[in-house]
């Protein structure tokens, strides 16, 4: 896989069962990227290594008065420069293309992953996680897997140069190969305690990120409770600890750094002490001796990978962790499906609950549980939090269908959609069947200010469509983006629209005209929402209300406030006695009606 090749047609599924796991899985389905990274590497070090030689051999050539050996000298040394030259490039661009593939990867899985689950996503690991994976976890997790073939290829040639010295020049060679195992397991006892330092850092990091998004996606509420202050100081607090988790793993690493200096310079003093008396007693000439330093010199060169690769599987191990574990979560149901066709039609039926949407009616649905209507809304549009009796459309059970398909057969809203940067024209291009012109949309849902609004905010647009919306609509208030989010849903016109609590943040006297223009624009279609607002309850074909987990009252607005004491009770949100509230009410509806 090349860069220009991304994205995969299919990142394949991985094994989340651990961090290293993962890792060890996203290494194998790399294996040619790596295998070619271990090539140009090895022609790269050895290129390298073999420059003492050649320098050892052209002093002793001027020692010895030989012309044609130091032109073999010559010659030697600009192929191994030119191999250097040519296999640090390819292994640059390999190294990088294993990086960002494996990178690429990890986002393909974690975005397939986000659309399977849906909504279901953060309601089992928290917002702030996931954009911890999605961002700085990626890039981590790219960095080891692209740093394992670089440290292969420095300890394959460190053995290779080891041998080489000990056939070259044996009295020294053995010093050379004994200690440069003991330099590159001198760090190992250091490495457990980094490492906790490392996880500890990030663990922390993932705290202050999280919290960060919390406090961002909230601000708004924040402003209008005066609580930026108390979450600015927990912000800053989180940021204290995540500087001093740094300092603390930065001072573990700055000391493994140091031992790596230190201990080669040990070893490059014992054989230039060792081999200035070979050089006496006559065993060794003085190329032998230039050579064999000059060795000992380079190899510390790719003895630094071995701490490379220590950190990188240090830092992208915790990060590894966090992904498999967003991977590892799985669905309710299956994604595949065991019936295979169309998007079937019909009546929606819950037979957990018995909520019942008659095919082609706007059916309102009562629930005085917030929590538990989101749940129920996320069960009809085939997303059930756990596994439980399907819901059935047209009695085809939606659990049954390819996930695909039954997506496209019901489409959820929750109460809180989420508005993608980018121009209106961007955010309203989804998929649809083409039988409501975005035109059409806007004004069901009322957004006829809501385009004035964006015109006025965005410099050079004419056109509303062409109007710029900022990252998850900040810019607009909580009633303009769900009016946009309304317009979005509708657009896609599907078989089945189930919104819920479509119209908690605008006024009443929009919310009548959204309850008309949507009642109007889905006519023939089948229409779900879940709301306790009187006025888009008086305008359903049937009311639905759900006490305690089923269905214990059906029928109209109108005739339920009058007969279901439950009922009334939701929907007035009585703290007075029902007789005064119920006129109340009944104004209300009379009035924007």
């Amino acid at each position: 896989m090349q860069i220009h090749d991304l994205p995969y047609p299919d990142p394949g599924v991985p094994d989340a069962r651990s961090g290293p796991r993962f890792l060890w899985w996203l290494f194998r389905n790399q294996l040619g990227g790596q295998l070619r990274s271990l090539a140009w590497g090895l022609v790269h070090f050895v290129s390298v290594s073999a420059l003492p030689f050649c320098v050892g051999v052209a002093v002793q050539a001027v020692v010895d008065r030989s012309g044609s050996r130091l032109a073999l000298a010559g010659g030697l040394l600009a192929l191994a420069c030119a191999g250097s030259a040519i296999g640090d490039t390819f292994l640059h661009r390999t190294a990088i293309t294993n990086w960002i593939t494996a990178a690429a990867r990890v986002q393909q899985l974690l975005a397939r992953k986000a659309s399977s689950l849906g909504s279901g996503l953060t309601r089992r690991v928290s917002a702030g996680e996931v954009v911890a994976v999605s961002t700085g976890d990626i890039e981590k997790i790219g960095w080891f897997v692209e740093a394992v073939s670089r440290f292969t290829a420095a300890a394959l040639t460190i053995v290779i140069v080891c041998v080489g010295l000990v056939v070259y020049q044996p009295a020294l060679g053995v010093v050379v190969a004994v200690g440069l195992p003991v330099l590159a397991v001198a760090v190992l006892p250091l490495l457990p305690r980094a490492t906790r330092r490392a996880d500890f850092q990030r663990e922390k990091a993932g705290r202050a990120t999280e919290l960060a998004s919390d406090t961002v996606a909230g601000l708004r509420v924040l402003r209008g409770i005066g609580g930026e202050e108390l979450f600015l100081d927990r912000y800053r607090s989180a940021s204290q600890e995540v500087r001093h988790a740094a300092v603390r793993s930065a001072r573990m690493w700055s000391l493994i750094s140091a031992i790596q200096v230190l201990l080669p310079g040990l070893l490059l003093i014992a054989v230039v002490w060792h081999g200035v008396g070979l050089a006496r007693e006559g065993r060794i000439t003085i190329g032998e001796l230039v050579a064999t330093y000059s060795s000992v010199m380079i190899l510390t060169y790719p003895l630094r990978h071995f701490e490379e690769i220590a950190m990188a599987y240090s830092f992208s191990r915790p990060s590894a962790r966090r992904a498999a574990r967003v991977l590892s979560l799985e669905r309710a149901t299956s994604e595949e499906g065991s019936l295979a066709g169309d998007a079937p039609s019909g009546d929606l039926y819950d037979p957990a609950t018995g909520v019942l949407a008659p095919s082609g009616r706007l059916t309102a649905v009562v629930c005085g549980d917030p929590d538990a209507a989101g749940q129920l809304a996320e069960r009809l549009g085939g997303h059930p939090a756990e596994e439980a009796t399907s819901v059935l459309l047209g009695g085809v059970p939606l659990d049954e269908l390819p996930l695909s398909v039954a997506r496209t057969a019901v489409l959820v809203q929750d109460k809180d959609p989420v508005l993608l940067s980018g121009t209106l024209r961007e955010l309203l291009d989804v998929p649809a069947s083409g039988g409501i012109d975005p035109e059409e949309a806007l004004t069901a849902a009322q957004c006829d200010d809501v385009l004035a609004a964006l015109v006025q905010g965005s410099l050079g647009a004419e056109d509303p469509m062409d109007a710029r919306i900022t990252e998850r609509g900040r810019s607009l208030s909580g009633g303009q983006r769900q009016r946009l989010a309304l317009a979005r849903s509708l657009i896609t016109d599907p078989e089945v629209l189930v919104l819920d609590e479509p119209t908690s943040a605008v006024d009443s006297h929009t919310e009548a005209r959204i309850a008309e223009g949507v009642r109007n624009l889905r006519s023939g279609r089948t229409t779900v929402v879940f709301t306790s607002s009187p006025l888009l309850l008086d305008r359903a074909d049937r009311v639905v209300l759900v006490h305690e987990g089923e269905v214990v009252a059906v029928g109209v607005h109108r005739e339920l406030v009058h007969k279901e004491p439950r009922y009334r009770a939701v929907v007035t949100r009585e703290t007075e006695s029902t007789d005064d509230a119920l006129p109340g009410v009944l104004e209300e509806i009379e009035e924007t009606a």
